[in-house]
C-alpha cells in the first residue's frame, strides 16, 4: 500500500473535527478530538488558516471552517450541475451533427473537459474527459476568454503558444478574435491548435446569465468547413468564416468557412442547457 503523508491527513482530520462539531471549537477541543498535543494542532490551524480553510474568532479565539472551503464546494457542484444539465442536450447534439462534443470548464490557465460525447459513427475514439485544452488557440477557450473575465485574464496574461501556422498569438490579433466572438456569440478553431481539424463552441451561462462553461463540436476540416470559392472576402466576413493562417489572425483566409448549420446546432445547445440551469432566454 502506498505511504500517505501524515501532515495532510491530520489537516483533513482537522477539517473533519470542525465540520462535524459545533459551529465554533476551541484549541484544547480539537486538540482532544485529535488526540494531538496543542502545539502540533495549533501549527495545523495556523496553516489552514493561512490557506483561508479556517478562520478564527478575533473575540473568542475559537476556530470555523474558512469561505475558501465554500468556494471549493460551491465550485465542485457548479461542474457536476453543469455536467448533469448538458448530458442529454450535448448527446442530441452528437446524433444531428455527427461529430465530437466537448463540455468545457475554466480551470487554472486552461479549458477542462468536463463531459466528452463520442462521434457516432462506431469508430475508435478516447475517452477525452480530464483533459486540459489551451484557452488562446480551441474555440471553447476562445469562448471563455471572451466572456469570463478570469479566463479572459488568463488568456491574455498567459503565453500564447503556437501550435499551427494558424494559432493567433498577437495581443492585438486575439482581442479582435475575442470581440468577434462576443459579437457574433460562438467561436472557432480551424486548424490554430490541431491540423486538420476544426471546432466550433457557444457559452453556457446561469441563471445569474455568467459564464460557467462552453459546449461545442470538433470534427475534421472537411466535414465542418466548406470550400469557399477562390477570390473570396477573407476570413471573418461572413456569418461563419473563420480566421485565415497566421499569427495576426488575418492573412489569406477565406479558404474555409463553417457550415452555418452546425454554428446552429451548437448555439441551439448551448442555449438549450444554460435554460436548464435557470438563464433566461437569449
Amino acid at each position: 500500500m502506498a505511504r500517505t503523508i501524515q501532515s495532510l491527513e491530520r489537516a483533513a482530520a482537522v477539517l473533519r473535527v470542525l465540520a462535524g462539531g459545533e459551529r465554533r471549537l476551541g484549541l484544547s477541543d480539537i486538540a482532544a478530538s485529535m488526540e494531538l498535543p496543542k502545539a502540533t494542532a495549533h501549527g495545523l490551524l495556523r496553516t489552514l488558516q493561512q490557506e483561508g480553510f479556517v478562520e478564527q474568532d478575533g473575540a473568542t479565539g475559537k476556530y470555523q471552517l474558512g469561505a475558501e472551503l465554500l468556494r471549493l464546494g460551491t465550485s465542485y457542484l457548479d461542474v457536476h450541475e453543469l455536467r448533469s444539465r448538458a448530458l442529454v442536450w450535448a448527446d442530441d447534439l452528437a446524433r444531428s451533427s455527427g461529430e465530437s462534443v466537448y463540455l468545457g470548464v475554466l480551470h487554472k490557465r486552461g479549458v477542462l473537459i468536463v463531459h466528452h460525447v463520442f462521434r457516432p459513427d462506431n469508430s475508435r475514439q478516447v475517452l477525452e474527459v480530464g483533459v486540459m485544452q489551451p484557452l488562446h488557440s480551441t474555440a471553447l477557450g476562445k469562448v471563455l476568454a471572451a466572456y469570463d473575465p478570469v479566463a479572459h485574464s488568463e488568456a491574455v496574461d498567459g503565453e500564447r503558444q503556437r501550435f499551427t501556422e494558424r494559432t493567433v498569438t498577437a495581443l492585438d490579433a486575439f482581442e479582435e478574435v475575442l470581440e468577434l466572438t462576443r459579437a457574433r456569440g460562438w467561436a472557432a478553431d480551424v486548424e490554430e491548435t490541431w491540423e486538420g481539424l476544426a471546432s466550433i463552441a457557444a457559452p453556457i451561462r446561469d441563471r445569474r446569465r455568467m459564464p460557467v462553461g462552453a459546449v461545442g463540436v470538433t470534427g475534421a476540416v472537411e466535414r465542418l468547413c466548406e470550400e469557399v470559392p477562390v477570390g473570396a472576402p477573407a476570413g471573418g466576413a461572413g456569418p461563419a468564416a473563420a480566421p485565415g493562417p497566421g499569427s495576426s489572425g488575418g492573412g489569406a483566409g477565406g479558404e474555409a468557412e463553417l457550415r452555418p448549420l452546425l454554428v446552429a446546432a451548437v448555439r441551439d445547445c448551448a442555449r438549450a442547457v444554460s435554460r436548464d440551469l435557470g438563464a433566461s432566454r437569449f
